[in-house]
C-alpha cells in the first residue's frame, strides 16, 4: 500500500518561502539538499511525518505561473479561531472563516492564506475527516 510522503511546491526566494512556513505553520527545515542546479528543502514538524518539499532552480527570477486550477494544500488546527487571530496579529492576511455544511450539518470550518509565491493554504478546523 503506498504511503504519502510529501507535496512539492517550486518557490523563488528560498529564506522567504522557510520563514513563511516556520511562521504560519510551525514548520521547520528537515533536510536540504543543494544540487548545481536546485535546492530542495524538506520542512516538517511533530504534527504528522508528511513533509512540504520547497524546490528552488537555482537563477529563476520570474515568478511561477500557478495555472487556473484550483489546486491547495491543506492542514488542520485544534483551533480555527486562535489561529485565525494569531496570523491576523503576525501581519499574515488570513481569509474570512467559512463554514460549510452538507445536509444540514457542519461539514468543515476553514479558512485559507496565501504564501510569498502564491500558493493557498486551507487551513481546517479539525473536525470530523479533518483530523
Amino acid at each position: 500500500m503506498a504511503k504519502t510522503i510529501h507535496s512539492m511546491i517550486r518557490v523563488l526566494e528560498e529564506a522567504r518561502s522557510v520563514g513563511f512556513y516556520e511562521k504560519v505553520f510551525g514548520l521547520e527545515v528537515a533536510d536540504r539538499l543543494d544540487f548545481e542546479t536546485f535546492t530542495l528543502v524538506y520542512m516538517s514538524n511533530p504534527e504528522s511525518e508528511f513533509e512540504l518539499e520547497l524546490t528552488i532552480n537555482k537563477g529563476r527570477t520570474e515568478p511561477y505561473v500557478l495555472g487556473d486550477g484550483y489546486g491547495h494544500l491543506a492542514v488542520s488546527v485544534t483551533d480555527l479561531d486562535a489561529e485565525h487571530k494569531r496570523l491576523q496579529a503576525a501581519g499574515i492576511e488570513p481569509g474570512k472563516i467559512v463554514e460549510f455544511e452538507r445536509e444540514g450539518s457542519l461539514l468543515a470550518r476553514f479558512f485559507f492564506v496565501t504564501d510569498p509565491d502564491g500558493y493557498r493554504i486551507e487551513v481546517l478546523q479539525r473536525h470530523g475527516r479533518f483530523k
